[in-house]
């Protein structure tokens, strides 16, 4: 059962990610190619041990969130419902051990910087290639699309992991 302080960190990081992606990495966009979504880091950063069915509802908030001031209807409401729900699936797949400890936030300084970009390519793979391809809806610009997904992947990544090095390992993990 998660205590009251973690639970106060998961809501500090849902509205850090959410301002930060709202303030400043909406006004990243480069060329129109580029795109980092720092705030799938929301549930990438979620505790192991939460449902689905939270990390859905999780999601659904976040994403609503951004679609809300980014005139996106649903769009990135729905990527992060279907990262919410394969996130335990992702997991089981990077899984190096039998089980993870309940309650402890997945991190580069908890499971090793490999093991973390495994995770967090995964997960924002599956993100990126359901937001773009449900924004673009259409074939005709499949490879520009495309693009779009892998150098936005690059970029997402390249910020979420350089965000786990600025808060201490042992800060996220449950007393």
């Amino acid at each position: 059962m998660p205590n009251s302080s973690n639970i106060i960190k998961e809501v500090i990081i849902f509205l850090v990610c959410i301002l930060l992606q709202l303030l400043l990495f909406n006004n990243l966009q480069i060329s129109g190619f580029i795109n980092p979504y720092m705030y799938v880091l929301i549930l990438l950063s979620m505790p192991f041990g939460t449902s689905a069915s939270a990390l859905m509802i999780v999601g659904m908030a976040a994403g609503l969130c951004i679609d809300l001031f980014c005139n996106t209807p649903g769009m990135h409401a729905g990527a992060c419902v279907l990262i919410g729900y394969l996130r335990q699936y992702v997991l089981k797949l990077v899984a190096f051990r039998d089980e993870y400890k309940a309650g402890v936030i997945p991190s580069v300084g908890t499971y090793g910087i490999v093991w973390y970009v495994k995770y967090a390519v995964i997960m924002i793979s599956i993100h990126h290639v359901a937001l773009f391809f449900i924004e673009q809806f259409d074939t005709i610009f499949f490879w520009p699309t495309l693009l779009r997904v892998v150098l936005s992947i690059i970029a997402t990544l390249g910020f979420v992991v350089a965000a786990q090095f600025f808060v201490p390992s042992d800060k996220w993990t449950e007393n």
